[in-house]
């Protein structure tokens, strides 16, 4: 008898984290969640493990996971071993027709196949595809204005159309899709690569998803950087707007996509610190919440 209330006491905390998920159990349950899978959550192989627990998780508790991925370092790589120059120019890739062939590769052929059998560790649950199956994302060449005038960066597209059927049709099924960002062509027959954040958000747009999620290897977006590190905790989409010009580069993509997919029907997009072991339960599942949400306009000044 003597080791009961010692048992009591050291479960009971583990009860308050679950019932602390109630609330956000319920009002997430059946909502589709799109999380762009990037940063060092990629690379390092504890973080990859914690992703997958996650997203299984998020499965398990009646949401609908879908995950978007790019693999930036792991095509940096690749060309260095095929020989070929990583350049850049706008932020984004340039991407020759020998590149785009490695990058199709190393997205649909490594990273890809890498996070499926991770998720499906757990269970028949993970489905790779990238956006041509099925004509998921269709886009056209991309030209970046630098200095006033269009270039030419190779294969890189703009996305312009998005087909949900085959995405749809897996999470129907109780899966978990799990898109490569290329992007079929709607003009000329070849291929694009497409950047990560802007394809989650565009297929969170697409989907009515409740959730955009972006994992990245910062805190989220800083008030005042970089004289304070102090993170922007939630902002509306015209809050937003009016912070884009004054980001670092590599941030543009993820904060441009929050801002498309608030102002296109999803109804909070977060840029979370993928560099903590389950950021993606804690941001959904707890009151505190990390890194920065953004929601569309008309919800300022809603209770919370």
């Amino acid at each position: 008898m003597s080791n009961g209330p010692t048992r009591k006491h050291t479960a009971l905390p583990k009860a308050q984290i679950l019932i602390e998920a109630l609330p956000w159990l319920t009002r997430h349950n059946g909502k589709t969640v799109v999380v762009k899978f990037g940063g060092n959550a990629m690379i390092d192989e504890e973080l990859k493990a914690a992703f997958a627990q996650d997203i299984v998780f998020l499965h398990h508790a009646g949401l609908k996971p879908v995950v978007v991925h790019g693999g930036g370092p792991q095509i940096s790589a690749a060309l260095d071993r095929h020989g070929i120059v990583s350049e850049f120019k706008a932020g984004l890739r340039v991407t020759t027709e020998d590149a785009m062939d490695v990058v199709r590769m190393v997205l649909a052929g490594q990273v890809q196949r890498e996070l499926v059998g991770l998720l499906n560790q757990h269970g028949p649950l993970a489905v790779g595809l990238t956006g041509e199956d099925a004509h998921t994302i269709t886009a056209t060449k991309h030209r970046p204005e630098i200095d006033g005038e269009l270039v030419d960066i190779g294969r890189v597209g703009e996305i312009t159309e998005i087909d949900t059927g085959a995405i749809e049709a897996l999470l129907a099924d109780g899966r978990i899709p799990v898109v490569s960002s290329i992007a079929r062509s709607q003009d000329d027959g070849h291929v694009y690569n497409v950047n990560a954040d802007t394809a989650a958000a565009a297929l969170a747009a697409a989907l009515g998803a409740e959730t955009l999620m972006v994992l990245t290897d910062v805190e989220g977006l800083y008030e005042d950087w970089p004289d304070s590190d102090e993170v922007i905790s939630r902002l509306t989409a015209s809050e937003l707007e009016k912070l884009l010009p004054e980001l670092a580069s590599g941030m543009v993509p993820k904060m441009e996509g929050c801002l498309h997919a608030v102002r296109n029907g999803v109804t909070t997009a977060r840029v979370i610190d993928g560099r903590v072991q389950h950021s993606i339960l804690l941001e959904i599942f707890t009151d505190e919440g990390i890194g920065t949400m953004v929601v569309p306009d008309e919800e300022e000044g809603d209770a919370v």
